[in-house]
């Protein structure tokens, strides 16, 4: 638009100067020639064309002054007011503009009929009907760039809100999961300790050794936690899984054995649990560890079983006690108190990897927490359903499956199986 206000005003004035280069107007139409360009030149380089402000008015008001005389002077001049035409709605309030197109049209048609020198009703009626025509269009142009700018504010402002959004769920995410480690770590071992200086308080006139060993199992806990403690603040990933989740597995196991309790661990993988996803194989180690500290604390059993069964599309993890057993309905369905993180914490787990847990107990019955995994899959491997591997054994010899939707009891165990929607 610029580089045509200096175009028209370049024709007008060799048009001027071809007719008329020896009248007595030729110095002062050059010299406003001059003055017009310079002045318009000038608003252009210094960004005062393109911003509606004080400046911006001034400037435009001078133009169109020196524009109105020149116009006067030299009729041919007037079709510079094409791009002034732009420069006013662009620039200035709506009312404002239609003011000056309006004043520039009218001395557009004054001059295009000083030129004729004669009435024509195309000079009188032509140059109004284009100026609204485009006046019109550029309005519309102008009103749906607003929009424009408002939609885009508005989604930049919904992004903004969505990433702060992110962030706080992210951050209690993060808060969850810390309390989650916490609670499987640190916790469960000063649980254990705490057992095991217990019992050794106990036995400590009666029979000396084996306090002795409850205080050594005890060091060795703290020894393991001291370890975890250290990985927890480098990495947060478990210190045990530095050899692979099947040692991990029987690790957790050999310390939760004792003279209360044994732990055996079944692995059935085809030697594929160790290429897991580390965050899969965290994680199965967390429910383990988990479990086993609900078996510890509140079932009363004296052997459990750990059975990892690796399958095509899936990979599931039981734990099986012969403890005193409970009532899946009466669980909480969140944490409750600062003990009750364990099955929430095995549940929230399960869930983030996109698993399914289930319960399946009763009363004197023992337990089996049985988490699955989705895993993406892989040829050549039996899925569940296809021929049968070998059943994890529950500490009283009943055949214990691996998944929610194949247990059953025999009749008269009263037991009941929970799906993974049931509240712990």
């Amino acid at each position: 638009m610029h580089a045509s206000f200096f175009l028209l005003l370049a024709v007008a004035l060799a048009r001027f100067l071809l007719r008329h280069a020896h009248d007595g107007r030729t110095p002062w139409i050059v010299a406003l020639s001059a003055v017009l360009a310079l002045s318009y030149g000038t608003g252009v380089v210094r960004g005062v064309a393109e911003r509606a402000t004080v400046g911006q008015r001034v400037w435009l008001t001078l133009v169109v002054v020196v524009w109105v005389v020149l116009t006067v002077l030299a009729p041919s001049f007037a079709w510079c007011a094409v791009p002034l035409f732009y420069t006013g709605l662009r620039t200035l309030p709506t009312r404002a503009a239609l003011v000056l197109v309006g004043l520039l049209t009218v001395l557009v048609i004054l001059a295009q009929l000083r030129l004729a020198g004669r009435l024509d009703p195309d000079l009188v009626l032509g140059p109004p009907a284009v100026v609204m025509i485009a006046t019109a269009v550029f309005l519309q142009m102008k009103r749906q760039a607003a929009r424009q700018r408002r939609l885009i504010d508005d989604l930049i402002r919904t992004r903004r809100e969505l990433a702060a959004s992110e962030r706080r769920e992210g951050t209690l995410a993060e808060r969850q999961r810390l309390a989650m480690e916490i609670h499987d770590t640190l916790a469960q071992g000063l649980s254990s300790q705490r057992m095991l200086l217990q019992a050794a308080q106990r036995v400590w006139e009666a029979d000396p050794g084996k306090a002795r060993a409850h205080v050594g199992t005890a060091a060795s806990i703290a020894e393991h936690n001291l370890t975890e403690a250290r990985r927890f603040v480098h990495d947060l990933a478990p210190a045990d899984l530095a050899h692979g989740l099947t040692d991990a597995l029987r690790a957790v196991a050999a310390r939760e054995s004792g003279d209360r309790l044994d732990v055996r661990v079944r692995v059935d993988d085809d030697g594929r649990a160790d290429r897991l996803p580390d965050r899969v194989q965290s994680a199965l180690l967390r429910i383990a560890q988990g479990a086993l500290a609900n078996v510890r604390e509140h079932s009363g059993a004296g052997s459990a079983v750990i059975t990892l069964t690796l399958l095509d599309d899936q990979v599931v993890l039981d734990v099986a006690d012969d403890g005193r057993g409970f009532d899946p309905a009466e669980l909480p369905a969140g944490a409750s108190g600062v003990r009750g993180h364990g099955i929430p914490a095995i549940r929230a787990r399960v869930r983030q990897l996109g698993g399914r847990l289930s319960l399946e107990s009763a009363p004197g019955e023992g337990a089996v927490v049985s988490a699955s995994i989705p895993l993406p899959p892989a040829p050549g491997v039996r899925s569940r359903g296809s021929a049968p591997g070998p059943a994890a054994q529950s500490p009283q010899g009943l055949a214990l499956p691996t998944d929610a939707q194949d247990h059953e009891h025999s009749p008269g165990t009263g037991a009941r199986p929970e799906d993974e929607t049931e509240p712990s």
